[in-house]
Formats: structure tokens, C-alpha cells, sequence
């Protein structure tokens, strides 16, 4: 890569436009789950479960085969192949004509979702190890723009029609696709590529990466709590509808807000923390004020209270560009895409397991049969599996990291100095808060 800066931009275009397109369908899906089932909440509780479990059970499957094709292929193909297969499957769910087809549709997209874990593969290609962490961090600020205005927008389009936000979903991610296609170089010199090996795309076996150094699979075990803590916002839309009476629009504006905290708390404060701190207290740092936000979400008796928590929660993203930067430490060059794989297909059996607990949790608490009325049952259990991580990671090393001389990346960059095109014209989390 001639110009890294340039190379760190240009993967973060294309995955801002991947979260504008799935942030814009997260306020208008279980409003349609809902419409198609009559509008009973309990029942719309359990197939959103579903929707969620089939969605992570495709990218537990396929994300290992996906990763280790970047090796062998580079990033550039799997991220185009991605972009285009989002797009038309949108377009499939924007004309679901019932129930089962809208769920074929979910079904798709966990198999093409696979930009993310590539570009964070694309990012350490381009890196040096030592400001990593801070370029992960931009990551989160790609994330936090699409979700500022990938949830706003479809929460207003949804108000007029929910199908409309798939229309625009589909449009962004072909739009995606175009301008990888024409922008996006590859990361990966035939040099540094892997021969494909069937063993390391095997969804099992490519845990087995995770476990070949007793600190890597520590900081598996913070990262799958973490990200199973993650899963809780696939209440939010629920949870904001039951309580506080929240039209898809004031859900919109409650994820921009998230979307908007995350993508300053990420780009300005992450790279700070890690060059004052260091990796590690960066980490349980982050976790402790994750952990608390959702201790106040879960208490929160009002929507202005719930709004209150959003900063709190959002401080929390300081702890994943820590963690994962340390995780890159641990591997070589050459194995990169295999470990962001492996990432994907662990923080996929947290999205199995994580919606479907947290979403009957919710269920179970505002079913008027049971004794215990606790609509925030499910933000106290995330906020004591962060709490847990927070302990552990107080006992991770921190890896000695030599300089590497491979040109500057920009430990920050603000969102307006991210290319318009990727904030035009309007996700998860925010899937992903």
C-alpha cells in the first residue's frame, strides 16, 4: 500500500456504508415481526430470537471459510462478494410477502455479512502493531456514523412504510459495492498469503487458533463475554416499545444518539486511552463503564433515563479496540484473517446464544402469568457478565510491542473528515449498539 492513511480510509467508507445499510432496518424489523403476527408482543419477542439465532448460526458457519479465503485471496473479493450478496438479499426481504420469506431473508444476510471481520483484517494488514488499537478505534467511528444516521433514517422511513427501509438498505449496500469496487485496493501482497487449508475453515476447528496461547484465550474468554453482554440490544426496539411507548421514530433517534456518542467516544477517546493508559487498563476501564450504563438502563423508569444511559454504555467501546489489538499481537502476518475469523464465528455463538437469552428473559419478566414484573431484567445480566470480564481482564498481560516502521495512521479521525459519500444521503448499534 502506497498511502496507509489512505488505505485506512478508504476500508472505512465501506464499512460505514454496511452499517448505514443494516442500522437502517434495526428500528423497522420488529415492527414488521410484529405487523405480521397481529401485533402480539410476547410471540414477537420469540421470532425476533429466532430471526437473531439463524442470522448468527449462518456466520458462525461460513465466517471461518470466509476468513481463510482473505488469507488466501486477500480482503478486496470477500469484501465486494459481501456488499453485493447484502444488497439483493435486501431487496428480497423488502418484498418478503410473508413471515417465513422475511426470515429466508435474515438467513441470507448472516451468510454475506462478512465485511466486518475482513476490514478488521484489512486494518491490521495496513497497520503497525503498535497503533492498532488506535485504528480499530476508527472502526468504531464508522460504526458510530452509520448508526447515527442509518437508525434515524429508517426509524422515519419505517413510519411511513417499514418495507421502505429495505429499499434503502439495498440501495446503499449496492452503492457499497460500487465504490469498493472502484476505491478499494488490496491489503494483502501475494507474498504474505496463506494456502487454504479445509481444517482452518472449519467452524469448530477454527476456535482451535484461539486456544494456541494460554493469553490469547484469555482475552477469548473477556471478548465472548463481552460480546455476549453485546447481544442485549437486540432488546432495545422491544424494550423501548413496552415501556416507554417509543414510535419507530424515537427509536431511530435514540440509536443516532448511540451511534453518535459511540463514533466520538471511539475516535477521540480510544487512541488517547491506549497511548496514556496502555492496552490493558484501557480494557477493564471500558468494561466498568459499560457494566454500569446497563445497570442504569435497567433501572431507568423513564425514556429520559434510558437516553441518560446511552454515554455511560457508550464508554464501554474503548475496551474492544484495546482487546482486539492485543489479540493481533499474539498471531502472525500470515493469520491475521484466520484469528478475525475465528473472532467472528466466537462472537457468532454469542449472537446464537445471547438474543435468545436476553430476549426471553424480557419475555418471561413482562408476562403478566409470572409473579416477578422486571422489564430490565435483561440489562442487569449484561451489566454482571461485563463486570465479571472487567475482574479478568485486571489479570491479562500486556505484550511488549517494538516499533514498526511502516508509515503513520492517524490515531484519530473525526467523522466530518470521513469522505461525504459515506455519509450521504441519510447501524446494529447500534447491531452493531
Amino acid at each position: 500500500m502506497k498511502s496507509r492513511p489512505a488505505a485506512v480510509i478508504f476500508i472505512l467508507v465501506t464499512v460505514t456504508l454496511d452499517i448505514l445499510a443494516m442500522g437502517l432496518i434495526i428500528p423497522v424489523l420488529p415492527k414488521l415481526i410484529l405487523d405480521f403476527l397481529g401485533g402480539e408482543m410476547t410471540n414477537a419477542a420469540k421470532w425476533s430470537a429466532r430471526f437473531a439465532v439463524v442470522f448468527a448460526l449462518m456466520q458462525f458457519l461460513f465466517s471461518p471459510w470466509l476468513g481463510v479465503l482473505s488469507d488466501r485471496f486477500g480482503r478486496r473479493p470477500i469484501i465486494l462478494l459481501s456488499n453485493l450478496g447484502l444488497g439483493l438479499d435486501y431487496i428480497v426481504m423488502a418484498m418478503a410477502p410473508t413471515l417465513n420469506w422475511l426470515f429466508l431473508g435474515r438467513i441470507i444476510s448472516g451468510i454475506t455479512t462478512s465485511s466486518i471481520p475482513t476490514a478488521m483484517a484489512y486494518i491490521a494488514d495496513v497497520t503497525p502493531k503498535e497503533k492498532r488499537a488506535g485504528a480499530f478505534g476508527l472502526i468504531g467511528v464508522a460504526f458510530g456514523i452509520g448508526f447515527t444516521f442509518g437508525p434515524a433514517i429508517g426509524g422515519l422511513a419505517g413510519d411511513i412504510n417499514p418495507r421502505l427501509a429495505f429499499w434503502i438498505a439495498a440501495g446503499l449496500s449496492l452503492a457499497n459495492w460500487l465504490w469498493g469496487y472502484f476505491f478499494v485496493p488490496e491489503s494483502l501482497s501475494r507474498e504474505q498469503r496463506k494456502a487454504f487449508e479445509l481444517r482452518r475453515a472449519n467452524p469448530v476447528g477454527s476456535l482451535t487458533l484461539l486456544r494456541s496461547h494460554h493469553e490469547l484465550w484469555r482475552l477469548t474468554t473477556i471478548q465472548f463475554l463481552a460480546y455476549l453482554s453485546h447481544n442485549v440490544f437486540s432488546v432495545w426496539a422491544l424494550y423501548a416499545i413496552y415501556r416507554y411507548k417509543w414510535s419507530q421514530g424515537m427509536i431511530g433517534i435514540s440509536l443516532m444518539i448511540v451511534g453518535i456518542v459511540t463514533a466520538v467516544v471511539s475516535g477521540g477517546l480510544t487512541g488517547r486511552m491506549v497511548a496514556r493508559f496502555g492496552e490493558k487498563r484501557t480494557l477493564y476501564i471500558g468494561q466498568f463503564f459499560g457494566a454500569s450504563g446497563m445497570v442504569l438502563a435497567g433501572l431507568a423508569k423513564t425514556g429520559a433515563w434510558l437516553l441518560a444511559s446511552i454515554p455511560i454504555i457508550s464508554l464501554w467501546n474503548i475496551s474492544m479496540p484495546a482487546a482486539q489489538s492485543m489479540m493481533t499481537h499474539r498471531v502472525s502476518e500470515r493469520e491475521q484473517g484466520e484469528l478475525q475469523g475465528a473472532l467472528q464465528s466466537m462472537r457468532s455463538i454469542t449472537f446464537i446464544i445471547g438474543p435468545w437469552v436476553f430476549l426471553r428473559i424480557f419475555g418471561w419478566f413482562i408476562d403478566a402469568k409470572n409473579p416477578i414484573h422486571l422489564p430490565g431484567a435483561p440489562y442487569f445480566l449484561a451489566g454482571a457478565l461485563l463486570f465479571t470480564a472487567m475482574l479478568m481482564a485486571t489479570r491479562v498481560e500486556q505484550p511488549e510491542i517494538r516499533s514498526v516502521s511502516m508509515g503513520p495512521v492517524p490515531d484519530v479521525v473525526a467523522p466530518e473528515s470521513i469522505p461525504s459519500a459515506a455519509i450521504a444521503p441519510i447501524v446494529d448499534s447500534q447491531e452493531k449498539t
